[in-house]
Formats: C-alpha cells, sequence, structure tokens
C-alpha cells in the first residue's frame, strides 16, 4: 500500500496491527477475538490507546524504559538535529555525540573508563561475554571461560543471554544452549535457601561454593544485576555485596554488572551498583539510556579490561574483533547526552528517591490491609509487591491471580507490570517503575489502583 493516508484513521490502523504486526510476549490466539491495543500518545506520564482511553503508565513504556517520560521535545530535537547533521557512521570511527556521551557517561561511573557502543541490552550483555572469553583465550590459555549468573536474574534474550539467565520459562524451547554458562542461588530473603541469620553473607558465600566446585581456573565472570528486575524486584540483602566482591577479587573473577533495568536514576543513584560501594569491572546499560527516545545500549569496562585488548599489536587477532552496525547510529548518543541533561537539570535523582519513599510507604500501608501482599521491596521508583495465598505459608498465588490484579489496576485506569511467565510456580511479583517525573498525586493514583484491583479480585 503506497496510499499512506490511512495512518490517520484509528480503526484503519488496529486492523494494520491486527492482520500484520507480531506483538513481543503475546499469545495472537487472543486477537481473533479482541483487538490488540495501539498506543498512540503519550505526554508525561500517561498514555492513550486508539480507542481515545488515557492512562498513567506505572512501568515507563511497560519494560522500565522511559525513565523522563512521554512527549519530550528537546530529545526530539537534538534528535532530529544530529540526524540531519551525521545520521550515522561505523563505529570504527568516532562521531560527536559517541564522544561527547561517553565522557558524559564516564564522569558519573568513577573507576570505569571505556564505552562500547551497541542498540540493546542483549547485545551489550553478548559483547561482555565476547570480551571474557576473549580475555581467556588470550591471558588464561583457554582457561577462565565460564560465567556465572544467578538465579531469577535476567540479562536479554539471545541465545548466549538465555543460557546466562536465570528465568527457565524464558528459556524453555529456545535451546540447546552454549556451554559455560553456570547458575549460583538466587539471595532473596524472603524465600530463603538457607535458615539462621545474615542471610546476605550466606547467600554470596554461595557463589564461592559454585566457583571451587567448577575450578577457579575456570571461572572468568559473574553477571549479576543490582537489582534483581524482572526475577521479582529482589534488592540484595545486606552483607551480599561487599562479600560478592570480596570473592571476585580473591578469584580473579571479573565482576559484570548489568544495569540495563537500573541504570540512570531509576533508584535513585545513576546506577544501581553506587548504592553497594562496589566497583565493577564491567557495567551494561540500555532502556534509560536514552528514555526509548533512540536506541542505545553501552558496555563499559575498565581501563585493566580494556587494556587487555590492546597491549600486543603484534598479534592479528589480540584487539576485540566486534561490531554492531547500529552502534554506529549518532541518534542514540545524542538522545543519551540530552537525558542525562533532563536527569540532572531537573533533579530527577532526588525526585526518585522523594516519591520512591512515598511508594514504599503507600505499598506498605496496602500490606496493612491486604493479607495477598506477602513482601513489599525495592529502591527508589523501583517496587515489586509479592502476592501469596496465605502469609504463614508464603505460597504463591497463581499466576492467573496476579494476572487478575493487573488488569484490574489497568481497568481503573493504570498500567502495572508483573513477573511474565519466567519463573515457574513463582510469576506473582507485581512490579511498578513509574517515570522519575512521577508527582505525589501520580504515586497516590498508582497506588489507590492497586488497592481496588486487590479488593476486587479478593473478593472474586
Amino acid at each position: 500500500m503506497n496510499d499512506l493516508s490511512f495512518q490517520n484513521d484509528l480503526s484503519a490502523i488496529v486492523a494494520a496491527d491486527r492482520a500484520h504486526v507480531w506483538h513481543h510476549l503475546t499469545q495472537h490466539k487472543a486477537f481473533e477475538t479482541t483487538d490488540p491495543r495501539v498506543i498512540v500518545e503519550g505526554r508525561g506520564l500517561r498514555v492513550w490507546d486508539a480507542t481515545g482511553r488515557e492512562f498513567i503508565d506505572a512501568v515507563s513504556g511497560g519494560v522500565w524504559t522511559v525513565n523522563i517520560g512521554y512527549g519530550r521535545e528537546s530529545i526530539a530535537n537534538a534528535v532530529r538535529d544530529q540526524l540531519v547533521k551525521l545520521n550515522f557512521f561505523a563505529g570504527a570511527m568516532g562521531t560527536v555525540p559517541g564522544a561527547v556521551f561517553a565522557q558524559m557517561l564516564i564522569e558519573k561511573m568513577p573507576g570505569m573508563s571505556r564505552v562500547y557502543y551497541s542498540n540493546s541490552g542483549s547485545e551489550a550483555n553478548e559483547k561482555a561475554y565476547k570480551m571474557v572469553r576473549q580475555i581467556a583465550q588470550r591471558r588464561h590459555g583457554g582457561g577462565k571461560w565460564k560465567i556465572l549468573f544467578r538465579e531469577r536474574d535476567y540479562h536479554g534474550t539471545t541465545i548466549a543471554a538465555l543460557a546466562s539467565g536465570g528465568q527457565p520459562e524464558r528459556a524453555a524451547q529456545y535451546g540447546p544452549f552454549p556451554d559455560g554458562f553456570v547458575p549460583v542461588p538466587h539471595c532473596l530473603e524472603y524465600r530463603a535457601q538457607w535458615p539462621g541469620p545474615d542471610y546476605g553473607r550466606r547467600a554470596a558465600d554461595a557463589i564461592e561454593e559454585v566457583i571451587l566446585r567448577e575450578g577457579p581456573e575456570t571461572v572468568g565472570a559473574i553477571v549479576l544485576e543490582p537489582i534483581t528486575a524482572g526475577g521479582g524486584v529482589i534488592v540484595p540483602p545486606e552483607g551480599y555485596w561487599p562479600r560478592v566482591q570480596e570473592i571476585c577479587r580473591k578469584y580473579d573473577v571479573l565482576l559484570h554488572i548489568d544495569e540495563v533495568v537500573c541504570g540512570l536514576g531509576r533508584t535513585g543513584t545513576w546506577f544501581g551498583y553506587q548504592n553497594f560501594d562496589i566497583q565493577p569491572d564491567i557495567v551494561t546499560m540500555a532502556k534509560g539510556v536514552a528514555s526509548g527516545y533512540a536506541a542505545i545500549s553501552c558496555t563499559v569496562t575498565s581501563e585493566a579490561v580494556f587494556e587487555m585488548f590492546k597491549d600486543d599489536a603484534a598479534d592479528p587477532l589480540g584487539y576485540f574483533r566486534d561490531i554492531s552496525t547500529f552502534g554506529g547510529c549518532t541518534a542514540g548518543p545524542a538522545a543519551a547526552i540530552e537525558n542525562m541533561r533532563i536527569i540532572e537539570e531537573e533533579g530527577l535523582l532526588e525526585n526518585t528517591l522523594a516519591m520512591g519513599a512515598r511508594l514504599q510507604a503507600n505499598l506498605e500501608a496496602l500490606k496493612e490491609k491486604h493479607p495477598m501482599i506477602g513482601d513489599v521491596r525495592g529502591k527508589g521508583l523501583f517496587w515489586g509487591v509479592e502476592l501469596v495465598a496465605d502469609r504463614d505459608s508464603r505460597d504463591p498465588v497463581p499466576e492467573a491471580t496476579a494476572r487478575a490484579v493487573v488488569a484490574g489496576a489497568l481497568a481503573r485506569g493504570v498500567m502495572i507490570g508483573v513477573t511474565n511467565r519466567s519463573l515457574p510456580g513463582f510469576n506473582n511479583t507485581l512490579c511498578l517503575s513509574p517515570a522519575l517525573i512521577a508527582t505525589a498525586a501520580d504515586i497516590d493514583a498508582i497506588t489507590a489502583a492497586i488497592d481496588g484491583a486487590l479488593t476486587e479480585v479478593a473478593a472474586a
């Protein structure tokens, strides 16, 4: 169809979507009897669908991405101006926005030094894994090639990223997977695997046990989310992170922190790991880096990691032989520059802490009211509400019940998330990540919708 006049006919748009678009994470059998929901506009914390319905978006674009909210003309203008000047050049060359944003980013990340651009979180993590594998070949005679990952964490949707993910339902039916990715236990104290005090240190000690079982000479890195996101919004307990850092240094294991969700202000600091006084070797990020206004991801390393790829110019295979085509698109760093400026100049880190405290207080009040809430956990504007059938046994509610609460909130005009077919038997955590611009009125409206949905589901 060459005539694009139909793009202003919303009913035609819905029909075209239904006929031709393959949606993410969707069983399309449902569209045989219902229309897909098509979002047509967003401003601030609110979006409108093709029927004209307005919603408060409490999940930042559905996948923790739109950190600074919708409708930011300054970002659109920055991207437009850059694309007219130079839209793309392969990453073997530099560009002005690439250099500027790299410097801005490194200034926010003491101890880090180099930025490698690509276009998605999955790809950023793949780059990190390739770095680890190449270091194993160059520095360890092929040893230290294994990469540890944590149960419940998620690192992307490619085959290697799924191999390093701790969410079995995400990986189901996509194997066989590459060797060398080894799980370590989760650190959710609400569902502690070991009795007794000092759970955080005990959960970290389990990592050392895996390293010793596998052989320290085979383990090159561990990849961890600073706060587990889609696996249930899990804040590692006190004592966990210092012990993890200690173990990594003891066994010469690179510490790779996946900030795809937590990065760029989500927890009230620039990066989630900065809440825990640790120094990573590799940090990956995407999503909030440009708040969804352009595709961009970054694999950031220390200078020590970078130096491992340039100390032997005589080796024709000694450099990092990788390419990401759209890592050379200038729209991403141009948008990221303006995104960071907005976060800084509008005081959105401070707002995140203030509104996060209000959201926590509201959720704790809901916990007092609703027996279905077993646990509330999070940091900044990043919270999980675990739903249980019984508080004493902590048996999780069925996935259908959790999804009914999400549907109830949507009916009340608020979009919230839920652990989504990821963890067998434990897809029972509501997920909240409103944009960093959220106001007190927004927070209260979000929790009021959850309150009403819980009341309705409990009475059903």
